[in-house]
């Protein structure tokens, strides 16, 4: 039985858990303690006392327990820095809880109850989080918590999954945590020992740990909560390692000693960034819990989920652990991100990282506060100071990997759907698509191309001409991507299956708790899962994707299913019973089983059991497919992923998966592809016009207008539905339709320069408007319109029947993109008109934006003359630039195989002045440049001190053509 006694140092043991790295005893229960052996509640005496020291007693009990509550309510009265911030609980003096004579029970009973109404409802912490239990004071009160009903109707005590009501049971002030025993500094910071005397309701705490205190930069701080006595599971991905301490760091950390717990504050403002000290510290084999408070409610990230951008901190729970499920409210889905950027007061930013990939709930409530509830692993957490947003962002990607520069084709129009069944209806689409002249970069094949639906094979009837069809595509300047799943079929007669065959010959198939191959069930029927933590397993991979390129040569892959996900739960022999599979605390995952459509978490892989690795799985099968595709074909690789963690923006893009042929998943996407360029994969997009459901024209046009600025954008639907590609609609919806893709295709240059930056300096390409206003508050919301990099706001239509729309335009000077009309706000909302072939676009004052001539493919479109386009500040100013290289090999960034040119414009005068130049850039020209805002019409254009015919509109439109400027030679235009 657990046992709140106070320990003796002698009766401190280190855990013998199961997630240490080293054999140990399973505990399979969660033990239920005795009230008489674990209750911290004062007992009746145990002999006979008169009623005069009772009296007596009661007496100095009340007037001391008053003046303490007293005190300590007026020391955390709210504060007036913060006044948006509700006040954190008062902490009241609480009996002794080990005193068993000389108290009067009552009065004990009653200062309990008192310290506990002085926590505010939005700061209570919930003390019994198991799901599907209705919570009783009984069993409140036998983990000594505070048990009180709330005030709001619409709490419970039975909470469902996903959405948590105000807890009825929370932690006492006094509640037993971890007290610092001792400190020392190191060459980054401080090392620390922190010791629990009094057990938790959870089996196997960890009662003694080690506190790693790390001021790695001056705007990063890392902290490292460990068991000094065992090896525990870490997340292997690679992150910088600092070896000196900060010298100027922008923060404060204050160390409290008991309870242990850490405030980390903005040294220029003394916002509290952190403050672990509002919860008790968790740290047993099986549950680790640290809470803090937030400067305010403005937080973002924490995927990946289906939710608006802003999240909901009403006492709202997000789950993650990686899941096979089309996009729904309140489910865990495709990937793991457990970051978040949180706003300030003033515009600050900053972010928070906690690089754990066990399952885990993170639990926001209006305090503002926030909590981080994991079954494993250990506790190690970025804090990133930023101070604006952009900057937490360059901060996170610097620590997780900078995301690959993308082939060029990525950038194009890709077309996909489940149910073409002929490479022939195929290639129908494809000669249709050039035959309206609409843009296609790629096209795609699911799952009905396989032979049986086994990897690496295709139909021999249905699919015969699929090689004959990969050809004509490469030879009208396209490409072409398969679809993978991880599951490897396992029931193919002996030797006629060579995949499954050479991988059990090298032996490279997840286990089960036994040591066998653990068997599933996916497309093709029975199936084994590779164990992509194993190096050997990439090389099998590699093989076998060389073997069918021999065969096809496709140009990238689609790894989907890779969650992994099972049709069964577990395994066909399912899973051991034990606290692996069933875990003292499940986190509120769908199914509520660790095990739930995927493989069993007992299962054996080569890195751990995966219990610990689950969420890491298609991170690492993208690592295994973007190695294997440079060496097979020699160029940049495309891989898109279903299930992401963090650094997976380094191998693979991600669409955000099955979604609906709805309107409100139309506007979902948004906040989709914001979170994710977040979370360091930019190169993201949604199923155009819905992946299920039967697709809508009028949803499908305005759908194709806003996936168009998707960073990756692709139509797919689902087998059995009405095509929807856009030669499938009416004249009218199809010529709207390539309206908007030839638009895309003219922007490539600014989106393939975008996406140069995210590679190098960790920008977002698809960019909330609040990382370029983080002072306007009123962007702080926003998810209906958003920005490509600093410049290109996007209004899209989201709504049915509607021919206008209302966009914040924040303060500033802002240009109609398509006719240089100005539009000056004062931070408003503005009514615009958005027929049907249309979607509104506005560059912001002080741009240049290069364009392009449009064509069929980005192959052809890359090769046209540019198009500047200067957006002039109230001064005349405007500033941009322009990456290029050959749009394929490897690493020209860093193999210095670009050209990089800088455009700025200032007195009438555009310079470009080329930074590096490469011999691709020799090839383009630069052929207009129109400057919006002239405000007085010239009397002479000069060109490389030539003058030049312009034109001059009365909407204060400058236009100079026919310039034939070389893009690798430096240039001015000048005005008088």
């Amino acid at each position: 039985m657990v046992s709140y006694k106070r320990l003796n140092p002698e009766d401190v043991q280190f855990s013998s858990a199961v997630l240490s790295e080293e054999s140990r005893p399973v505990r399979e229960d969660v033990p239920v303690p005795d009230p008489e052996e674990a209750s911290l509640l004062p007992r009746r005496p145990s002999c006979s006392v008169t009623t005069g020291v009772l009296v007596i007693g009661c007496l100095l009990l009340l007037l001391c327990g008053g003046w303490l509550l007293g005190t300590m309510f007026w020391l955390h009265r709210p504060s007036k820095e913060q006044p948006h911030r509700p006040p954190p609980p008062a902490t009241a003096q609480m009996p002794d809880t080990g005193a068993k004579t000389g108290l009067n029970d009552t009065a004990a009973t009653a200062a309990r109850r008192e310290a506990c109404s002085l926590i505010p409802e939005a700061w209570r912490f919930d003390c019994y989080p198991e799901r599907g239990v209705v919570v009783t004071k009984e069993l409140c009160e036998a983990r000594n918590c505070c048990f009180m009903r709330a005030s709001s109707p619409s709490s419970s005590a039975a909470r469902p999954s996903g959405r948590n009501g105000i807890p009825w049971c929370f932690y006492p002030p006094d509640f037993p945590s971890y007290s610092l025993v001792s400190i020392n500094d190191t060459s980054v910071g401080q090392k620390a020992t922190l010791v629990r005397e009094v057990k938790t309701y959870y089996p196997a705490d960890i009662l003694t740990l080690e506190a790693e205190i790390r001021q790695e930069t001056d705007t990063r701080l890392r902290v490292r909560i460990t068991d000094p006595s065992n090896s525990r599971f870490e997340v292997p991905i690679s992150v910088p390692n600092a070896t000196k301490k900060a010298e100027s760091p922008d923060y404060i950390v204050e160390i409290s000693k008991q309870p242990f717990g850490l405030v980390v504050k903005r040294r220029s403002t003394g916002a509290v960034l952190l403050n672990t000290t509002v919860a008790p510290l968790f740290y047993a084999d099986q549950f680790l819990q640290i809470s803090t408070s937030l400067p305010s409610q403005f937080i973002y990230g924490l995927g990946e989920h289906r939710s608006s951008f802003l999240h909901d901190v009403h006492w709202n729970t997000l789950t993650m652990w990686a899941r096979d499920v089309p996009p729904t409210e309140q489910t865990n889905l495709y990937g793991a991100h457990p970051f978040y950027l949180a706003m300030e007061d003033g515009g600050n930013a900053h972010g928070f990282f906690l690089l754990n990939s066990n399952a885990m709930d993170v639990i926001l409530q209006p305090a503002p506060a926030l909590t981080w509830r994991t079954i494993g692993g250990i506790l190690d957490f970025y804090v990133f100071l930023g101070p604006d947003p952009a900057s937490v962002i360059q901060q996170y990607v610097e620590v997780i990997g900078y995301p690959a520069m993308p082939i060029y084709w990525a950038l194009g129009y890709h077309l996909c759907r489940w149910g073409y069944n002929s490479s022939d209806s195929t290639w129908e689409t494809v000669k249709s698509m050039r035959n309206y002249g609409i843009p296609q970069d790629v096209q795609w094949n699911d799952i009905d191309y396989m032979e049986h639906f086994l990897d690496f094979t295709f139909d021999s009837a249905k699919f015969a001409t699929l090689p004959d069809l990969v050809k004509d595509l490469h030879a009208h300047d396209q490409r072409y991507v398969m679809i993978l799943d991880p599951g490897i079929s396992s029931s193919q007669p002996e030797g006629s299956y060579w995949p499954f065959d050479e991988g059990l010959r090298r032996d490279i198939f997840i286990k089960d708790a036994e040591g066998k191959t653990l068997i599933g069930t996916v497309w093709p029927g029975l199936t084994a899962y590779p164990d992509f933590s194993n190096d050997v397993t990439h090389e099998w991979w590699y093989d076998n994707l060389k073997r069918f390129h021999d065969k096809v040569p496709f140009d990238g892959v689609w790894i989907d299913m890779n969650e992994p996900s099972n049709f069964l739960d577990g395994s066909t022999e399912g899973c051991p019973s034990n606290s692996l599979e069933n875990p003292p605390y499940t986190p509120g995952i769908l199914g509520g089983l660790l095990r739930a459509k995927t493989v069993c978490a007992t299962a054996q892989q080569k890195l751990s059991i995966h219990y610990n690795v689950h969420s890491l799985y298609g991170l690492m099968e993208a690592k295994a497919s973007a190695s294997a595709l440079k060496r097979i074909v020699a160029k940049k690789p495309f891989v898109i992923s279903r299930s992401t963690f963090p650094s997976q923006g380094m191998y693979s893009g991600h669409w955000l998966g099955d979604n609906r042929s709805q309107w409100k998943d139309l506007y979902t996407s948004i906040a989709g592809i914001l979170t994710f360029n977040l979370l360091g994969i930019p190169l993201v997009g949604a199923d155009i016009c819905g992946f299920s459901e039967e697709p809508q024209e009028e949803l499908c046009v305005r759908w194709t207008q806003l996936g168009a600025f998707y960073p990756f954008t692709r139509n797919h639907n689902t087998i059995n539905m009405r095509p929807q590609d856009p030669t499938a609609f009416s004249p009218l919806a199809r010529t709207a339709m390539k309206q908007a893709l030839l638009l895309r295709y003219s922007l490539f240059p600014l989106l393939y320069t975008l996406f140069h930056h995210a590679h190098v300096h960790g920008h977002t390409v698809a960019r909330p408007i609040m990382f370029e206003f983080p002072k306007d508050i009123k962007t702080y919301g926003i998810d209906k319109q958003f920005l490509w990099g600093k410049s290109l706001l996007v209004t899209p239509v989201l709504d049915p029947g509607m021919d206008y729309v209302e966009g914040y335009f924040p303060e500033g000077l802002w240009y109609d993109y398509y006719t240089g009309e100005a539009v000056r706000s004062k931070g408003e909302e503005l009514r615009l008109d958005a027929p049907l072939d249309k979607i509104n676009l506005h560059l912001r004052e002080g741009s240049v934006t290069p364009t392009q001539a449009p064509n069929l493919t980005l192959w052809v479109s890359s090769g046209q003359p540019l198009h500047l386009v200067s957006a002039l500040s109230d001064d005349g100013s405007a500033s941009g630039d322009l990456f290029w290289d050959d749009g394929e090999s490897i690493d020209t960034y860093e193999n210095n195989q670009y050209a990089y040119i800088v455009f700025n414009v200032s007195q009438n005068v555009m310079t470009s002045e080329v930074l590096r130049t490469h011999e691709e850039a020799t090839y383009i020209t630069v052929e207009t440049a129109a400057f919006y805002g002239v405000k007085q019409k010239p009397s002479r254009v000069l060109v490389n001190s030539q003058d030049a015919t312009f034109t001059y509109r009365a909407n204060q439109v400058l236009t100079v053509a026919d310039l034939g400027l070389n893009l690798s030679q430096n240039f001015t235009i000048s005005w008088m």
